[in-house]
């Protein structure tokens, strides 16, 4: 489990694809302090557990599921990540409950400067709709951030000048893909309400605002 606030970001040394699944080293600093292997650290929002620590780099296995579910797949070598280690019961909550399961990806249509802060606009897939909502939370590669407007498909986030200049989003451009996971409690409440069968009607209406 994680905050979605940024420890540092790290730059992809090496990625081996072997079969189906890969093998990523990321040269970093502050997230292998105190880690042991076997922990986990969230790459880019993506839950990944350490198999090999050296003085200023780790290493992480990645599965076909994630490949085929996140940016992973096409990240290159040289590329900028966000990084975050698993929180811990005496750390601060700063963003929002993330748990590095990434749900799909995301398209970064607009990055526009208003004044000393950054409007960002992301589209995402279909399925996701349901979840993304207005003031509600969101995790873009990683990042903890706020809904502003869901309009067509896509989302608008409002981004202040520390955490742009401290994460990845500064190296990003328009077309790129970026993780999404959306906030956990609103898929717990849709499967309590869903699986109560005293409830017909607001079962009903939540079927049908799915479609």
């Amino acid at each position: 489990m994680f905050t979605g606030i940024i420890e540092e970001t790290g730059k992809v040394i090496s990625i081996i694809k072997t079969g189906s699944s890969a093998k990523i080293k990321i040269g970093c600093e502050k997230v292998i302090e105190n880690t042991a292997l076997g922990d986990s650290i969230a790459v880019n929002g993506v839950c990944l557990t350490a198999v090999s620590i050296g003085s200023n780099y780790f290493e992480a296995d990645i599965s076909s599921e994630t490949l085929n579910k996140s940016s992973l797949s096409s990240v290159n070598i040289g590329a900028f990540v966000n990084l975050e280690r698993a929180l811990t019961l005496s750390t601060r909550l700063g963003g929002h409950l993330v748990q590095g399961h990434i749900e799909g990806a995301g398209v970064l249509n607009k990055i526009i400067k208003s004044g000393e802060f950054y409007n960002i606009t992301v589209s995402y897939p279909n399925e996701l709709d349901k979840y993304i909502v207005e003031k509600g939370s969101i995790a873009i590669d990683g990042i903890s951030l706020t809904v502003v407007n869901v309009v067509n498909k896509s989302f608008s986030v409002a981004v202040i000048p520390h955490t742009f200049e401290n994460t990845n989003l500064k190296y990003k451009k328009n077309g790129d893909i970026v993780n999404l996971e959306t906030d956990i409690l609103a898929r717990y409440v849709e499967k309590m309400i869903l699986s109560d069968n005293k409830d017909d009607k607001l079962k009903s209406m939540i079927l049908n605002f799915k479609r």
